[in-house]
C-alpha cells in the first residue's frame, strides 16, 4: 500500500486516472526493487497503455528534470518515498491537434 504515501506534485488528470497511476506505481514497487527504476517505469507505462490506450511515457528516478509536451488531461508528477514518477501521454506532432496539447514543466525531482 505504498500508493497511500504518494505525494502528487502536479497533475491535470482526472482523479480516477490519478488513482490508477498511484495504484500501478504501488504494484510496481511491490514487484520490483526501488532501485530498478526502468522496470518500475515499464510496468506503469504498460498498464496505462492497456487501460488508456497507447502513447504513455513514464520516467522514474531520484533526480531528473523534465520539460514535456503532453495531451491535455494526461500528465502526473508524483513521489513515493525517495522516488519521483512522471507519467504522461505525449505526441510527436502537437501541431496536428493544437487544442489538445499543453506544455508543462515538471518540478525538478
Amino acid at each position: 500500500m505504498l500508493e497511500s504515501k504518494a505525494v502528487i506534485g502536479e497533475s491535470d488528470m482526472l482523479q480516477t486516472m490519478q488513482l490508477d497511476a498511484l495504484k500501478y506505481a504501488g504494484k510496481a514497487l511491490d514487484e520490483f526493487e526501488a532501485s530498478d527504476s526502468t522496470e518500475i517505469a515499464r510496468f506503469i507505462k504498460k498498464e496505462f497503455d492497456k487501460v488508456y490506450g497507447p502513447g504513455w511515457q513514464c520516467v522514474v528516478g531520484t533526480s531528473f528534470g523534465s520539460f514535456v509536451t503532453h495531451h491535455c488531461g494526461c500528465f502526473i508528477h508524483f513521489g513515493i518515498g525517495n522516488l519521483a514518477i512522471l507519467l504522461f501521454r505525449g505526441g510527436a506532432t502537437p501541431q496536428a491537434d493544437t487544442g489538445r496539447f499543453v506544455t508543462m514543466e515538471a518540478a525538478k525531482a
